[in-house]
Order: structure tokens, then sequence, then C-alpha cells
């Protein structure tokens, strides 16, 4: 849950050949470099899309946005050019529920849907608790948060600029979550697969009734490891993503599951 900063955007791979476009979100304080690595893993038929928060990472000079409806609605429009054709939606924990809201406004303006979402280490919204967000937002909490979860190198304790961003950026996003709105929604006409960590302190059972917001096919696979199995079991994780992938792929066919 750190941030990378960089001194330009970070602008989609784009692979010959490629097939789908992978939009991928981050968790709370981090960036979209948490991703990078995934360029070089995955196979040329995935142009994977990075997401970049305001507040962070090429983006850092932005003031963040501690809204959820307003992060969602800001993201939907300066990624429209990306929203559409074939592409799947994944987000890792706040990541996860932001890739949510945005599937859901896309379908309220009648604009593109994914294909698919990809849900990571986030408890349903039917068993989200946003008050536990309210009040955390002093350094000794957001420190024992960091912690606790894992995923934040140790370099960055030692810095005080770095934990200070970080700790910002973290207390930003934890608004974000305080304020995702209850709301009776109709399911969603997509699948959905759900990642989790059979050790994170999100009980399965929470992750589990993701199917609640799907009209279509609900998957799930689980993990050794915490909060941060997405980097603990990165392999894994990546060879079951393409599991899910490779029937979306267009021309890829049985090449796509061979290289998993």
């Amino acid at each position: 849950m750190t941030i990378i900063p960089l001194t330009a955007p970070i602008a989609p791979s784009a692979p010959y050949g490629a097939t789908l476009d992978l939009l991928v979100l981050p968790c709370a304080g981090a960036s979209a470099t948490m991703y990078l690595r995934w360029r070089r893993m995955l196979p040329p038929w995935v142009r994977v899309v990075p997401i970049e928060l305001p507040g962070r990472g090429a983006r850092c000079n932005e003031p963040c946005v501690r809204h959820f409806d307003a992060l969602v609605t800001r993201l939907c429009d300066e990624n429209a050019a990306s929203l559409r054709g074939n592409f799947v939606l994944l987000g890792h924990s706040m990541g996860a529920l932001l890739a949510y809201g945005m599937a859901l406004r896309q379908r309220a303006l009648s604009r593109p849907m994914p294909q698919l979402l990809v849900v990571s280490a986030s408890a349903a919204p039917t068993c989200r608790s946003p008050e536990r967000y309210a009040s955390r937002h002093d350094d000794a909490t957001l420190i024992a948060d960091l912690r606790k979860q894992g995923g934040t190198p140790d370099e960055v304790f030692a810095h005080s600029d770095m934990l200070r961003m970080t700790l910002d950026t973290l207390a930003a996003d934890y608004d974000v979550c305080a304020s995702f709105p209850p709301r009776e929604t109709q399911a969603l006409a997509l699948p959905i697969h759900a990642f989790g960590g059979r050790h994170d302190s999100i009980a399965l059972h929470d992750i589990e009734q993701w199917y609640h917001e799907t009209r279509g096919r609900f998957s799930v696979d689980w993990f050794d490891g915490g909060h941060f199995f997405i980097r603990e079991r990165e392999a894994e994780v990546l060879a079951a993503l393409l599991q899910v992938l490779s029937p979306l792929a267009k021309g890829v066919g049985d090449a796509a599951i061979a290289f998993a």
C-alpha cells in the first residue's frame, strides 16, 4: 500500500495482437504501478491498462478525490476511450469497489459494459461497514493498518516524506471507502470473478456474497496468504486470471489456455 512516484503517466501496454484490454485499479494508498509487473508476466493478447487515481504516482500533484461517487464519475469520464470494446475491469481491495462502481455507472449511462468484473480482496457491497473507516485518520492508526495488512516496503516507514505521502493518500482513500453509499440496485448482467486470501481479515463469506451482484456467472479462487496474496502468490493469481480471461480473448482460443 505504498506510492511509487513517476515522472510520466502510465501508458497502457500495447503488445502486438492484443485482443483484450485489462483495466486495473489499485488498492487504498497505492498507485497503479502495483500492476506494472503484469505487463511482462501476462501474454501478448492482454493489454494492461493501469487506471491511476488522482493524488499518487504520475498524478501526485493533483488533489485526491475523497468521495466515492465523485471519484467513480471522474474515472469513467477520464478513461472513456478505454471503456469500450473487449475490456475487463479488475481491482484489488478498494480498487475492486471502484471497478464495481464504474460498471454501475457505465450501465446507468448506457455505455459499453465490461466483459467481466474481477474483484480481489474485497468484501461484497452488502457486507461492507463504511463506518469502520470514518475515524481512522490519525497517523498511529493508519500506520498500524499498513503494518497489519502488509504489502508496504520497510523503506516507506524509514523515510518520513514517503511515509507522509502514503498516510495522506491512505486517509483520503479511507474517506472514499467511508462514502460508499448503501444502495439498492439491480444485479449486473455480466460475470463476476472474485479472488480471496485464506488468511485475509476479510471473511470468506463476505467475499462470496459478490454472487448477489451478478445475474450472470459467479466464480471465486482462493489463495494462501493475507490481504496482499496478489503479491505473495502472484504467479498463481495470474495463472487463475488467465483461466477466466482466455474465453474472452478474441481469436486466441486454445493458445491462451496453453500459456497459463
